[in-house]
């Protein structure tokens, strides 16, 4: 009896490892699993506080920045929603906002300051001449638009634009990084 037991054993060990054959299992299946949902519930919490906290790189370049100025003023209260104060250095920051006219000169600068901002990076052209070249859109040293010369992420017009409107410009930037794509 105790022979036939270890020949149906042998047996069905071998048909255990024939069907097993050309399968692959990963050594750590719980932890595998648990580090793919860290990695998911973690996507989201980043994408979460980079869509609610901007950093905007201050690039007045002509009388638009005076409305640029008056966004960061307590009538506005940008810090509420999470814009959060205007950095002079392109490294801390991840919107850049160019008000004004842009001349071919400065076009290098531009570059460089934009390539220096954190990833992921966002544009925001503020005001007529930043989108256009605005009055001076014929002038031979004035860049007629800034997508030219940079990705544009959102557009806000006017001449001169309201402060209320870099604000609904974030908000539009805050929706497109959340991923909802508007019209």
């Amino acid at each position: 009896m105790q022979d036939d037991y270890a020949n149906a054993k042998k047996e069905m060990d071998k048909l255990v490892m024939e069907s097993l054959k050309g399968k692959e299992f990963k050594p750590n299946v719980m932890f595998g699993k648990l580090s793919e949902l860290t990695k998911t519930m973690s996507k989201g919490i980043v994408n979460w506080s980079r869509k609610n906290s901007l950093w905007p790189l201050q690039f007045g370049l002509a009388c638009c920045a005076i409305e640029l100025m008056d966004f960061g003023s307590s009538r506005i209260d940008a810090e509420r929603k999470g814009y959060l104060l205007f950095r002079a250095t392109p490294r801390q920051c991840d919107v850049m906002v160019i008000a004004g006219w842009v001349t071919k000169s400065m076009i290098p600068e531009i570059k460089r300051m934009y390539e220096q901002m954190a990833e992921p990076r966002y544009v925001i052209a503020y005001g007529e001449c930043a989108t256009a070249g605005g009055p001076w859109w014929e002038s031979y040293n004035i860049v007629k638009g800034i997508d030219q010369v940079l990705p544009v992420d959102v557009y806000a017009v006017g001449c001169p634009p309201r402060p209320e409107d870099l604000f609904l410009a974030l908000m539009k930037l805050q929706k497109r990084i959340g991923g909802v794509i508007e019209d």
